[in-house]
């Protein structure tokens, strides 16, 4: 049984952000059973048994057999690559969905992470708000462009795949923000992703598990 490692707290404002939600969806869409570890911010998360399994004192990791995996896009294709409901069989159709994920991580959360970072840590320093207006352009340019390749379809490949999964915990991050408000298709699309009962499953259970820590 894979064993996921996260952590055992993390601020309200990051509960449903933390990306060991991005293992936990993956997991529930491949109906994969999983069992948790948890490690504690601060001294535990350095300890040499952690690092070992996530060599930068972070989380999530996951561990099965003789496998330990970092990263959560590293994970989540590696989940992905176990059930046809996140990968298509077709090579093309994989291919395809295996770039939207890299889009997702390397393209767009890219800025939106930047833009998130200056609004949850940085609102009151006055380079931040210097800085703020040039990132919000750049994260408004990447939705505009997302939109456009999303046109009408319901998902970015047609059918939901780990590219989604991926999108969407991404677009997540703008929560805090009216950012989207002017993308409605989007939006809805963000929306038609967290409605997917995979979803909810895996962030019930994550705040569960923030909330009997807390």
């Amino acid at each position: 049984m894979i064993t996921l490692t996260t952590y055992a707290w993390v601020p309200d404002f990051a509960a449903p952000l933390m990306r060991a939600l991005r293992v936990r969806w993956a997991l529930e869409e491949a109906d994969l059973p999983y069992r948790v570890r948890t490690v504690a911010l601060g001294p535990e998360q350095h300890s040499p048994e952690h690092l070992a399994r996530q060599p930068f004192g972070q989380a999530p990791a996951i561990e099965e057999g003789g496998l330990a995996l970092f990263e959560s896009g590293a994970i989540a294709l590696h989940i992905a690559e176990r059930s046809e409901a996140l990968l298509p069989t077709d090579p093309a159709g994989r291919a395809r969905a295996i770039g939207w994920l890299f889009a997702a991580l390397n393209t767009v959360e890219t800025a939106v992470q930047e833009l998130g970072a200056i609004d949850f840590f940085h609102a009151g320093e006055s380079w931040a708000r210097q800085r703020r207006p040039q990132v919000e352009a750049q994260v408004r340019e990447r939705l505009a462009q997302l939109e456009a390749a999303l046109g009408a379809r319901e998902y970015l490949e047609g059918r939901f795949t780990v590219g989604d999964l991926m999108m969407a915990d991404v677009l997540r991050i703008l929560d805090h923000s009216a950012l989207l408000d002017a993308y409605p298709t989007l939006q809805a699309y963000k929306l038609r992703c967290e409605s997917r009962p995979a979803f909810q499953r895996g962030l019930a259970a994550q705040l569960q598990g923030f909330r009997e820590a807390a």
